[in-house]
């Protein structure tokens, strides 16, 4: 474990391809001074950077000066891959400019305060880990299923990071040999190309121009004649382009009995399950926890198939121990999970030297 006082305050940034979050976080876990802002994914690497030490400085100049006074290091949950060590963005899908981004560097250049750097599910692991449905597990997996899906591996109640740190990858197993839908990765047939909103978001879209939906071409037209009509051009003689489907389309369609949403949901959720019983089997954890927001609006929907497949399935005394349980934590995940981070990296060398992995 790192040095902390135990009165420490942590300054949490949580970069996403859509948004920027940030807030102060106290060693109980209160949040202070939430802020938000888009990220400027069109500003490239140096404007990113610019505006997360922006929203970094906002939340730190709004704290009370007795507790301005007790910060001691930064905290960074960014989307993967990344180098954790050195404290770069890798390669990320969703946000190319981050190529090889030495995020952690400038963000304790720009701030003045040590920082420390990882993958976002990672993060999430340890809030929940902390303070969430993890508390008190020492052997668990931390799934997020939302826009993608995404992972972590927690054993003997630490991270399991691989070499590269990129271990945990639990969406990019593949479920279709043959085949299947495109990840976002490149791959072909992955859980996360089945299961998660993305992947759901594509196949709506196929089906539309198929013709396979009705449900799915009302709900194109509605959304494609609010946009123009809000733009203020009319609704005559324009299609259905450039307003694409999103995954809550497709779950909105189940529930209303459209036969393709009903084929596209129950096959994510047993895909999911599918997984599940591998993950089962492989890591023996006592937890499944998951999250996201594809997972948490689904709810028990979303958890019992898996629950099911795993009790019939997964061998019989790891399935007996697992519990598949949803998150605790919601939207905060990213910036509560800053504060065990930076416990467990503050003041040692392995994480201050950016180097690769001794």
């Amino acid at each position: 474990m790192g040095l902390m006082p135990p009165d420490a305050v942590v300054l949490a940034l949580d970069l996403g391809a859509t948004q920027i979050r940030a807030a102060a976080i106290l060693a109980g876990g209160d949040r202070l001074e939430r802020r938000a802002a888009a990220t400027p994914v069109q500003s490239g690497e140096e404007g990113i950077f610019r505006a997360c030490a922006e929203i970094l400085f906002g939340v730190r100049d709004a704290l009370p000066g007795n507790v301005r006074d007790r910060l001691v290091a930064i905290g960074i949950s960014s989307m993967g891959p990344v180098d954790p060590w050195r404290g770069l963005v890798v390669d990320p899908p969703n946000l190319p400019v981050l190529r090889d981004s030495p995020l952690a560097d400038e963000m304790e250049r720009r701030v003045g305060l040590p920082a420390y750097l990882e993958r976002d599910t990672n993060v999430a692991a340890l809030a929940e880990h902390w303070l969430g449905a993890a508390r008190g597990c020492a052997d668990f997996l931390y799934v997020t299923v939302s826009t993608g899906l995404g992972g972590a591996i927690v054993r003997d109640g630490a991270l399991v990071l691989g070499p590269d740190g990129t271990a945990g990858e639990l969406g990019h197993i593949t479920l279709i040999a043959d085949g299947g839908p495109r990840c976002g990765c490149g791959g072909t047939g992955h859980l996360e190309a089945i299961a998660a909103g993305a992947g759901l978001a594509a196949e709506a879209q196929e089906a539309l121009s198929a013709g396979e939906s009705s449900f799915l071409a009302t709900r194109a037209r509605v959304r494609s004649a609010a946009g123009r009509s809000a733009a203020g051009l009319g609704t005559e003689g324009r299609g259905t382009e450039g307003r694409p489907l999103t995954a809550t389309d497709v779950a909105d369609g189940e529930l209303a009995g459209d036969p393709t949403c009903i084929r596209l949901m129950e096959r994510a959720r047993l895909a999911f399950a599918i997984a599940c019983v591998g993950w089962v089997n492989e890591f023996n954890p006592e937890r499944i926890v998951v999250g996201g927001t594809l997972a948490d609006r689904q709810g028990e929907r979303w958890l019992a198939p898996a629950r099911d497949q795993v009790a019939r399935t997964a061998f019989r005394t790891p399935a007996a121990r697992v519990r598949i349980v949803p998150a605790e934590l919601g939207q905060d995940v990213g910036l509560v999970g800053a504060w065990p981070l930076v416990e467990d990296r503050h003041g040692d060398p392995v994480w201050r030297e950016r180097s690769a992995r001794p």
